[in-house]
């Protein structure tokens, strides 16, 4: 199942940044254009395109990810989900824990078994700059969108409904699961009122408000 977000103006680089990234990151792609969405993601830590994804890791986190086994295991959940995925190395390491072999093994992997693209940047600015421009090219030359949630294999059917509620702007899975277990299905959330919509827990006037105005609102194709 795909989900699309249509937001923001037109024209513009629009981004989708995981919530556990450091939000100066914010700052630092809307200062080269992009208008930035922050979402819990399943998968990944950018989202530039409905093919493109970017797992970012500092040198000090990618040496751990080896180590504890994480890298491929992240590995396994991004190119199940996208056709391009870029892995961003950042920073330089004085200090490494592992040995060459090891880490020029790892990095092998990622290219031959995974497919994976390998970039490697000196700083967190000049990160930003490439996803950028991975999404600028991406949504400007190839004409793709941003796709808003991942293509996970086999979900369940109330897996699917939280993807459906989650798409909504300003709630995440914690809400969309209050709003589920609240109304019991999907019908009764869409027919429900903005009052009652505030009797879920977490659920604020502003968020009723625009979730009430999105489902009665007419389409405008």
């Amino acid at each position: 199942m795909q989900q699309f977000l249509d937001v923001g103006p037109p024209d513009v680089v629009k981004i989708f940044v995981d919530t556990r990234e450091d939000p100066e990151f914010d700052n630092v792609l809307k200062s080269l254009g992009a208008y930035v969405i922050r979402k819990q993601l399943e998968v990944g830590d950018f989202i530039c395109s409905d093919r493109v994804i970017v797992e970012r890791k500092t040198r000090s986190d990618f040496e751990s990810s080896i180590i504890d086994g994480r890298l491929f295991k992240q590995l396994d959940n991004l190119i199940e989900n996208y056709s391009r995925v870029v892995v961003i190395i950042e920073g330089t390491s004085e200090m490494e824990r592992l040995n060459k072999n090891a880490i020029l093994g790892a990095y092998s992997s990622i290219i031959a078994n995974y497919g994976a693209s390998l970039f490697f940047t000196k700083s967190s600015e000049k990160t930003m700059e490439l996803i950028y421009n991975l999404a600028k090219y991406e949504q400007f030359s190839e004409k793709r969108v941003a796709r808003l949630f991942a293509r996970r294999k086999g979900n369940t059917l109330s897996q699917n409904q939280q993807i459906i509620v989650e798409s909504f702007p300003m709630v995440g899975p914690k809400l969309a699961k209050n709003l589920l277990t609240h109304f019991g299905s999907l019908e009764n959330l869409f027919k429900a009122s903005e009052r009652e919509l505030l009797e879920v827990d977490g659920m604020g006037k502003k968020k009723a408000k625009l979730v009430k105005t999105i489902l009665a609102s007419s389409f405008e194709g």
